[in-house]
């Protein structure tokens, strides 16, 4: 039986950098070059796994001995069964998560491949909102915030240039002192294409210390 330990953002590591090595395997003639990428692709394969078991090794290790464009695409597909998949929410779960929020309107819950998702993200263009929503110390944390269009630039979550938005979301978290009218807003460019940002992140330590910002949650 396959044991899921791959999230989503190791994947996309793993993804990167197959790619990188099929590109030197296609294109670059000297065997001392190629073999440099094939070491430098392991090191951060198994670095992206510090809690690999002894069984889980060998199938992150079989990366580095692939050669052919159709052996780097079905060692790719392989991992498909060692995916560990976001959280499935329904509609009523999720609008548990906004209990402020009137009519919550979701995406389409039922077209989503949740082995490949590490976080929810939606807009709400009516009320020029996005929530994203994370799995945080086990449970499904949701965050709500202004939605500001603006053009190109590189999100803060998964480091591409990518079409962006300033997503900013007001703080839960409020000093000891504080006035009854304390507000503290954060803000992050942010994909406007959630999914094409979760095929690219691959570190949610930005996305997890943004969520710990803006809900007050400490480190655990």
């Amino acid at each position: 039986m396959n044991t899921p330990f791959i999230r989503n953002h190791q994947y996309n590591i793993i993804k990167k950098q197959i790619g990188l090595l099929q590109n030197a395997c296609n294109t670059v003639s000297d065997p001392k070059v190629v073999e440099s990428v094939r070491y430098s692709a392991q090191h951060k394969i198994i670095e992206a796994f510090p809690d690999a078991s002894e069984l889980q090794k060998p199938l992150l290790e079989q990366a580095v001995s692939l050669r052919t464009t159709g052996e780097f695409q079905q060692y790719l597909h392989s991992l498909a069964p060692y995916m560990v998949p976001f959280p499935s929410l329904t509609a009523k779960q999720l609008a548990k998560l906004y209990p402020k929020v009137k009519k919550l309107k979701t995406p389409d819950l039922t077209a989503i491949d949740y082995r490949y998702v590490t976080y929810l993200g939606w807009v709400d263009i009516a009320t020029n909102k996005l929530f994203i929503v994370y799995e945080l110390n086990g449970k499904p944390v949701g965050i709500e915030g202004r939605y500001t269009p603006t053009n190109k630039g590189v999100c803060f979550l998964c480091n591409r240039h990518e079409e962006v938005a300033l997503f900013s979301a007001v703080t839960k978290w409020r000093p000891a002192n504080a006035s009854p009218d304390y507000y503290k807003a954060i803000g992050n460019y942010l994909c406007v294409d959630s999914e094409a940002c979760n095929r690219n992140i691959t570190d949610v330590g930005a996305l997890e210390k943004f969520i710990r910002e803006v809900t007050g949650t400490p480190e655990s």
